[in-house]
């Protein structure tokens, strides 16, 4: 800690020797005098009448320094001994505050995170230790240049590093907090097995990117620069680029629709127009899809943002729907007993819904008599379906060969007239 401080020291000496070598534009005046008041004043005025904002300077900075001032009673115009003594135990004061707030109170805050039920409050705690751990060095070091009697030319220049040094503090705390909310979401995005997880990673530089020339706009306002005019500048270069890459944005914007509305997840199998496959990736330009034949099909954003999606995997149960064909020999009292048959086979399966249950002789076919059977699997899973179904249909077979009924083919039955026939009889080769 010794070491530490008598680097600060030499630190804000050196910069205070730097500062005096400044030229000043005028004799320095007693502290507080009318006449330096009347000239900051005309200062500020001509900056705002110009349109040029000054830095602003953290008001409590000022009071701090002129309350410490006052309490030991310094009044010198120029650089005492008093002044380097304060400035040193400004600096050993803020390096003492730094230690006490990184290591208990965040220490402290760290451990009851630790007990809370969410991970949110474990992730921010860590990404604000270190904002806040420079904001009080810089303030410490800002106090103690502060007490220092510097020429006009070296506040201002104080003055424009406090401006960027604070503000560049204050975003880097808002750039961990939102990094560490974006992380949280990601983290419940992956639990939750949700398509957004995907998306995660871009939404999150996206957002960061934005939060930074928001942050660079910010400051260089403060600063005085023209930001208006970049931006209208900013604005015709992104019209132009919007109209040479509108393709790519419209799958960027596709992905944002997909990324919203979730239709699917990685592993789903889905139909998007033609194409059936499981969703293997979600990309910013394109979803992949790895087809039953193990082939790659790679569809843009923007179709499967405009098509229907058919998603295989959200099935809530198996609808089977079959028609069994009987030949025409079968009787009345045959069909009448297979159809309660097939009925009782389908209830007695307890992985079917009993309320969906449906059979009856429906149609006189060109070559069947048609049995309509219908019921509805519990359980979506599409092995579980097939194993009932085919238990099912040997069951089905079974009773109607105790039956003696028989399955019917597509056949077709030709009655030949006499004639005909004599036309197509063999004809008997006369003996020479």
């Amino acid at each position: 800690m010794k070491r530490v401080s008598l680097v600060l020291f030499i630190l804000v000496m050196g910069c205070s020797h730097v500062f005096a070598q400044i030229p000043a534009s005028s004799a320095a005046a007693p502290v507080n005098s009318a006449a330096e008041q009347t000239a900051t004043t005309n200062n500020a005025v001509g900056a705002l009448n110009a349109g040029t904002p000054e830095p602003q300077v953290p008001d409590f900075l000022e009071h701090l320094v002129d309350s410490i001032l006052a309490l030991f009673d310094v009044r010198s115009s120029g650089n005492t001994w008093q002044h380097y003594a304060i400035a040193g135990v400004l600096l050993i004061l803020f390096y003492a505050l730094r230690r006490v707030v990184t290591t208990w109170i965040f220490g402290f805050l760290k451990k009851l995170a630790s007990q809370t039920k969410t991970t949110f409050d474990d992730k921010l705690f860590p990404a604000l230790e270190s904002p806040v751990a420079t904001f009080i060095a810089l303030l410490g070091v800002f106090a103690a240049l502060k007490v220092l009697k510097l020429p006009p030319s070296g506040d201002e220049v104080l003055k424009v590093a406090m401006t960027v040094s604070f503000s560049l503090c204050f975003f880097w705390a808002l750039l961990r907090t939102l990094s560490a909310f974006l992380d949280h979401m990601q983290e419940i995005a992956l639990a939750k097995k949700s398509s957004m997880a995907a998306f995660m990673p871009w939404i999150k530089k996206a957002l960061v990117t934005v939060f930074v020339v928001f942050a660079v706009l910010m400051i260089a306002q403060s600063m005085g620069a023209n930001v208006k005019a970049f931006l209208a500048g900013l604005g015709l270069g992104g019209l132009a680029f919007a109209l040479a890459a509108q393709d790519t944005i419209a799958n960027l914007f596709g992905s944002v629709v997909v990324a919203i509305d979730q239709p699917f997840k990685l592993g789903d199998t889905v139909q998007i127009g033609p194409h059936t496959g499981a969703v293997e990736d979600i990309g910013l330009r394109s979803t992949k899809l790895r087809r039953p034949d193990k082939s790659l099909v790679i569809i843009p954003n923007k179709t499967v943002a405009a098509e229907a999606v058919i998603n295989l995997a959200k099935f809530t149960q198996r609808r089977v729907e079959q028609v069994i064909g009987f030949t025409y020999d079968s009787t009345p009292e045959q069909l009448d007993a297979i159809v309660e048959e097939y009925k009782a086979l389908i209830l007695a399966e307890p992985e079917v819904d009993p309320t969906s249950v449906m059979v009856f002789f429906r149609d006189f076919s060109a070559s069947s008599l048609d049995l309509w059977v219908v019921y509805l699997a519990k359980d979506p899973d599409f092995q579980k379906h097939m194993r009932l179904k085919q238990r099912l249909n040997l069951a089905f077979m079974r009773a109607a060969t105790a039956r003696g009924l028989s399955f019917a083919f597509p056949t077709q039955t030709f009655e030949l007239g006499s004639s005909t026939a004599k036309l197509l009889a063999p004809r008997k080769e006369s003996q020479s």
